[in-house]
């Protein structure tokens, strides 16, 4: 099986402009691709890891990866799949960004035989009206308007500054082809409007045929987006998201779910995933979840950081477990008053729970429980003397548990 087919069988190819060309240049290790990467936090997440996994084995079955960090591009920001404009960030911001990204990408792809390129090197000494006269006038504003990334934001607006996104990234495909032989855009299939308009730029300025593909994008059976919890992205940083709450973040997927992350996440052969986990029922499937969560907490973290994560997540219900290795909240001793602390405030002064009526939902379901005690009431209060050995342990519904420490 050629890489192409192995990654369809996994589910990870969405669209291609061209599926024979795009499997030829895969399996013949000819294809130069890109995938491009707007530094917008100071971390990748766990949507931007699919992307990192999949440019992991193209490289590995002799493809040559261009992996572009958008410090142009990120100044104006793709309006794809939002509401609104985005947060405009400095170029310092940029470009501590982008230093982080690139750290993390190490890790996953081999930079010694790929390249890496910043696209602020060409776009931001641009000048407007020569690029209009050589790249604007390839683009139709009535086409560009049945592109769905703008046709959902035409009734709340939207700016010639978004517009101009499309532009710039098309020509990062153009620029990429003319120096270094790019052959292939790749991308999250919410790209896919985007990698059109790159492809034909390519054809309309160097008489180039290129190719576009697109990846499945990491979504539960519901079609919501994966990666997600009510703190936030699940970051690959571990400052931002410690080992063990990524770890418990795949333990915790849904019985739905687990198989297509094993396919789509994992570099388990697809024989072991059919033979081994595909049969799992009911409470069966959380040896499959183990197995996904530490699969992925030792690629992105390290094997020790997955096996100290199991032992945790095994010592939450032990009564000899240390605890060591739990999330750890911290709540202020001056959050106290005459010793003690109403239950809400706990839990979203320590971020266990993201607004006082969700934990007073949580509350009135039974969701919540603080050392031994289950909490009947948002009237219910937390004394100093319940932090024994300096904390409590809180747990938020079955999955989530957290050490809640004091501090001075």
């Amino acid at each position: 099986m050629g890489v192409y087919e192995d990654l369809v069988a996994r589910g990870l190819i969405a669209q291609t402009t061209n599926e024979d060309s795009a499997r030829e240049l895969m399996n013949n290790g000819k294809a130069v691709f890109y995938i491009g990467y707007d530094a917008t936090a100071d971390s990748l997440h766990a949507g931007h890891y699919l992307q990192l996994s999949i440019t992991a084995k193209l490289q590995r079955a002799g493809n040559k990866p261009i992996v572009l960090i958008g410090g142009g591009t990120t100044l104006i920001g793709d309006p794809s799949g939002r509401d609104e404009m985005r947060r405009l960030m400095t170029r310092d911001d940029i470009a501590h960004n982008s230093e982080c990204f690139k750290k993390q990408m190490s890790k996953f792809v081999d930079f010694e035989d790929a390249i890496v390129v910043d696209n602020a090197d060409w776009l931001l000494d641009l000048n407007f009206v020569d690029f209009m006269r050589s790249v604007g006038i390839h683009f139709s504003v009535n086409r560009m308007l049945t592109a769905e990334n703008y046709r959902n934001r035409l009734d709340k607006g939207l700016s010639f500054f978004e517009m101009s996104y499309m532009l710039m990234q098309s020509y990062d495909f153009v620029v990429l082809n003319e120096e270094y032989g790019c052959n292939m855009q790749c991308g999250g299939d919410d790209q896919w409007s985007n990698i059109l308009w790159g492809v034909d730029l390519n054809r309309r300025m160097n008489n180039a045929s290129v190719e576009g593909v697109t990846f499945t994008l990491l979504t539960t059976s519901e079609g919501a987006k994966m990666g997600k919890t009510a703190q936030g992205a699940v970051w690959l940083d571990p400052e931002k998201t410690t080992p063990y709450d990524f770890f418990q973040y795949w333990r915790n997927v849904d019985d739905a779910d687990v198989i297509k992350c094993l396919k789509m996440l994992t570099d388990l052969p697809l024989a072991e995933i059919e033979e081994k986990y595909v049969p799992l029922e009911g409470q069966d499937l959380n040896l499959a979840k183990e197995v996904l969560a530490f699969e992925l907490t030792s690629v992105v973290h390290s094997p020790e950081d997955a096996e100290r994560a199991l032992e945790a997540a095994k010592s939450v219900f032990s009564e000899s477990g240390t605890h060591s290795d739990m999330p750890t909240r911290e709540i202020a001793d001056a959050a106290f008053v005459d010793g003690a602390i109403n239950v809400v405030d706990l839990l979203t002064q320590t971020a266990i729970v993201p607004s006082k009526s969700e934990a007073r939902r949580l509350i009135s379901q039974g969701g919540i429980q603080v050392g031994d005690s289950r909490v009947a009431d948002s009237s219910f209060t937390v004394g100093k003397a319940q932090f024994s050995d300096g904390y409590v342990i809180v747990r938020k519904g079955k999955r989530n548990v957290y050490k809640v420490v004091l501090v001075s």
